[in-house]
């Protein structure tokens, strides 16, 4: 049996004039997290929505379990367990009929799981769903989504206005769980922290297009951030090797280069400088390198 999960090969989106997605190529293999990152707007979701079968390939095709999932929505569906930002559940039931309904659609519904999942996140089986907070809310939702132990768990902005604990409580005690049984996650994040702490390979995607698609370890060895002073102010922007983005004034700058420290110090020491600091560049410096922006403040709309 193959190790691929998930195999996107020239997918392509418009919607009307805008391209949602152009040209991406994407795999994703069993046993990993798959973090996806990129502003609002970029075409995460369009992506996940293919992946799910709620849109048709315009160009390219899309195959989860190699079969493709608008043509066989059950085969593929049943085998996947996802759970939106909007985690919409109905508020008429309280918890324990929501595990009862659930569980009808899904042969291999493990009781024991679920319950252990509700124990550790201290969810009373008798409470209305209306009354839940909503980082309650974002709990029993991911229940109903992971407790049939699905060989693929799509997650779509998990993390959405909820508080630090119930972050750790979602993406460590469940997300990892279920990579470590040999199980698929891949969640879309914009807490680049989050992604780059769970994650064992990252896909970047702006404007329709992926910008970076590598393993969290190939990441930390490639990106560097440095730190430069040099001996006289400099009244522009340095030009060095290697440098994907340059910020600072006068005698201090700071660099996201590729390649170790010893690549960019000769361009540094030819205009009069030194490295004072190197240090492998964080998922959000080297989102900032790749798309010039800081993630959390677009305010684009999602597509």
């Amino acid at each position: 049996m193959t190790d691929l999960v998930v195999e996107i090969n020239q997918l392509s989106r418009s919607f009307g004039k805008t391209k949602a997605l152009d040209d991406i190529n994407y795999r994703a293999s069993r046993g990993k997290v798959y973090g996806l990152v990129g502003a609002n707007g970029a075409g995460k979701t369009t992506l996940i929505k293919h992946l799910l079968g709620l849109l048709r390939a315009q160009s390219g095709t899309v195959k989860i379990f190699g079969q493709d999932p608008v043509k066989s929505p059950e085969q593929v569906l049943k085998r996947i367990g996802y759970l939106s930002e909007e985690r919409d559940i109905p508020d008429w039931m309280n918890i324990g009929e929501l595990m009862r309904y659930t569980s009808a659609f899904h042969k291999g519904w493990d009781d024991n799981y679920a319950t252990e999942l509700l124990d550790t996140f201290t969810l009373d089986k008798t409470k209305k769903i209306k009354t839940l907070s909503r980082g309650m809310r974002a709990q029993v939702a991911l229940i109903t989504a992971v407790a049939h132990k699905p060989d693929l768990l799509i997650l779509d902005e998990p993390s959405s206005g909820l508080d630090a604990v119930v972050r750790h409580d979602i993406l460590n005690a469940v997300v990892r769980t279920i990579s470590e049984e040999g199980r698929t996650v891949i969640f879309s994040s914009h807490l680049l922290e989050e992604v780059e702490r769970l994650s064992d390979h990252v896909t970047m995607i702006h404007h329709g297009k992926i910008t970076l698609d590598s393993s969290m370890e190939e990441i930390n060895n490639s990106y560097h951030y440095s730190s430069i002073r040099f001996t006289d102010s400099l009244e522009v922007k340095p030009v060095l090797n290697t440098a994907l983005s340059i910020s600072g004034s006068g005698r201090s700058w700071s660099v996201i280069h590729e390649g170790a420290a010893e690549r960019l110090a000769d361009s540094v020491s030819q205009l009069g400088g030194e490295i004072v600091e190197s240090r492998n560049a964080t998922l959000e410096e080297v989102f900032v390198s790749q798309v010039g922006r800081s993630i959390s403040h677009s305010t684009t709309e999602t597509i």
